[in-house]
């Protein structure tokens, strides 16, 4: 962890920021900072260009998603099921192509960080991570899903801990003490 001095000289904060969040019930959509300030340095978090990690990572696959109350259907409820800490069974993927939203997982001790995905930004969730999703206050994400093979849209809420992700995910970023890599982003 480094200072807020430290961290704000990063150049890849323009896309992505990640921090240690607060305990309030408070909206949501709201940053959720700790007082003071506890910022994630993002080199705990990969840094690869969107063209290799695809070619790496063999995805085949990408549609656009827009989350906001225009665009999406049922936006009310489908906010509200993102909220909801879930996992999936294959990576989650996302480049933001316009607008911002949080992503908040899980540090080895169970504290949620946020990261802040902004335009330009990417996140890749491995399979089995526990997390959830949401907007920020400008209400409006345009998001790059990629997926390996056909797209898995299926969450799990949390306890789905008997899964095979699950259990794939615990061994190979937790036992193995990787646990640093388990979110990777991209500027």
């Amino acid at each position: 962890m480094g200072s807020l001095d430290k961290f704000s000289q990063d150049p890849r904060e323009e896309v992505i920021q990640a921090w240690y969040m607060d305990d309030s019930d408070a909206d949501q959509r709201l940053p959720h900072h700790k007082e003071p300030k506890e910022f994630v340095s993002l080199d705990k978090l990969s840094d690869e260009e969107l063209k290799k990690i695809r070619e790496e990572r063999g995805y085949s696959y990408m549609d656009i998603c827009e989350v906001c109350p225009e665009k999406l259907p049922n936006y009310e409820e489908k906010i509200k099921n993102f909220f909801e800490e879930h996992l999936h069974t294959d990576e989650e993927i996302r480049y933001a192509v316009a607008g911002s939203g949080y992503f908040d997982v899980r540090d080895c001790n169970e504290a949620w960080i946020r990261v802040w995905v902004k335009k330009g930004g990417m996140i890749i969730l491995p399979a089995g991570m526990y997390h959830r999703f949401t907007l920020d206050e400008s209400n409006y994400i345009k998001a790059l899903r990629l997926f390996v093979g056909e797209p898995v849209w299926t969450p799990y809420n949390r306890p789905h801990d008997h899964l095979p992700a699950r259990k794939e995910y615990l061994k190979a970023f937790l036992e193995n003490e990787v646990g640093d890599r388990a979110v990777d982003a991209a500027a």
